[in-house]
């Protein structure tokens, strides 16, 4: 009911008060922040004025034709049949207009599309309902989730002002320098858009697609999954942070350091405690978006983890689903997806929370001993 009374108010708003409901919209393009979105509004602003003049040609001799040839001043209608100056100029005409407006295009997509000589090359790989990034000429990677708190997408706390075009780790680039971007997906069709950059290309399960940028201006830029790819698809953002040079390289090193403690921890000796608080933070990130932040799952394609017979007596039956789905379910192969200490902590959370309480827990190391038996 109080959810109908705010839609409700906002509406009887914007009706009586259009000019500041209507404040922030445009009827134009934006220009972007990158050489090929400019390219690509100058284009458009080009073609635009191309049609505003036919329009206003083809019109303007239509009326005047009406008005000044009109029946009731007697005049009497010209027979043009097979008349070869008007066809012959009928022809010639829009095919000169289709050239004009070619070049400027051609020119445009062969620059889009022109992926040679970049500086930085990162995979951008789609999941349902993620991000994954790696810097593949670097060695490490990682996954972009949205970070928008769950009070504020069921309507328990204010929007923030970046409500669902924030995520927990963005895409980092160097400014000035061309960036390739090549594009697959692991489940179904998403589409990887950023407006400002002019980029948006599909990532497609089994493909590569290639763009690029070259981003001039420091700051962070937003965007979305543009495919319909799943109950989750907007809740699915892109964010991209464009740094110097300098803070890009310490940002490099410092990613690396943490890629190889991550890799040390799988030999560590952890305690169910340890592995419980890490376990709840990967749960919430991967997991609570289907089987619920309580475990209860969304019955039938998400079962509830909270009192479920695999997880309180089958460690091995649990391990196996996690590390490598369900076929034919939505349940997705985690293996490829978290690393041994997170797969770990998970299974272990799910194992001992919401009043499982099974006091078993799993070890990176058997994580990594199980993977390696396969």
């Amino acid at each position: 009911m109080r959810v109908h009374a705010q839609r409700a108010g906002a509406l009887l708003g914007g009706l009586m008060f259009p000019a500041w409901s209507m404040a922030d919209w445009t009827l134009n393009m934006t220009p972007g922040v990158t050489g090929t979105s400019n390219e690509i509004f100058s284009l458009h602003m080009t073609i635009l004025w191309i049609c505003v003049v036919i329009g206003v040609v083809v019109f303007g001799v239509m009326f005047w034709s009406i008005f000044a040839h009109r029946k009731s001043q007697g005049a009497k209608p010209a027979n043009f049949h097979e008349n070869t100056l008007v066809e012959i100029l009928w022809t010639i005409i829009p095919f000169v207009i289709l050239v004009v407006m070619a070049i400027p295009a051609t020119a445009t997509l062969v620059d889009m599309y022109d992926t040679t000589e970049s500086e930085v090359d990162i995979k951008v790989t789609g999941y349902q309902w993620k991000w994954q990034y790696e810097y593949i000429n670097e060695d490490f990677g990682y996954f972009s989730n949205l970070s928008t708190p769950r009070e504020q997408i069921e309507n328990r706390q204010a929007k923030g002002e970046n409500y669902l075009l924030e995520v927990d780790n963005p895409l980092v680039i160097p400014v000035g320098k061309k960036v390739r971007f090549l594009l697959t997906a692991n489940d179904v069709i998403h589409s990887w858009w950023v407006p400002d950059f002019g980029v948006k290309k599909d990532a497609i399960p089994g493909f590569i697609n290639e763009t690029w940028t070259r981003v001039d201006k420091p700051g962070i830029y937003r965007g979305q999954c543009t495919e319909l790819c799943g109950k989750d698809h907007g809740f699915m953002p892109v964010v991209v942070e464009a740094v110097p040079e300098e803070e890009y390289n310490a940002w490099v090193a410092e990613k690396k350091e943490a890629a190889e403690r991550e890799r040390q921890l799988t030999q560590k000796d952890w305690t169910l405690a340890e592995l419980m608080e890490r376990g709840e933070k990967a749960y919430q990130t991967a997991c609570a978006a289907c089987h619920q932040a309580d475990g209860s799952g969304a019955p039938p394609a998400f079962p509830a983890l909270k009192g479920s017979q695999v997880v309180l007596e089958d460690m091995a039956a649990h391990i196996d689903i996690v590390v490598n789905g369900v076929s034919g379910t939505a349940m997705q192969a985690f293996g490829g997806q978290l690393s041994e200490v997170d797969l770990a902590a998970v299974i272990t959370y799910e194992r001992n929370a919401w009043g499982n309480n099974t006091g078993e827990m799993v070890t990176p190391k058997e994580i990594f001993d199980y993977k390696n038996q396969q």
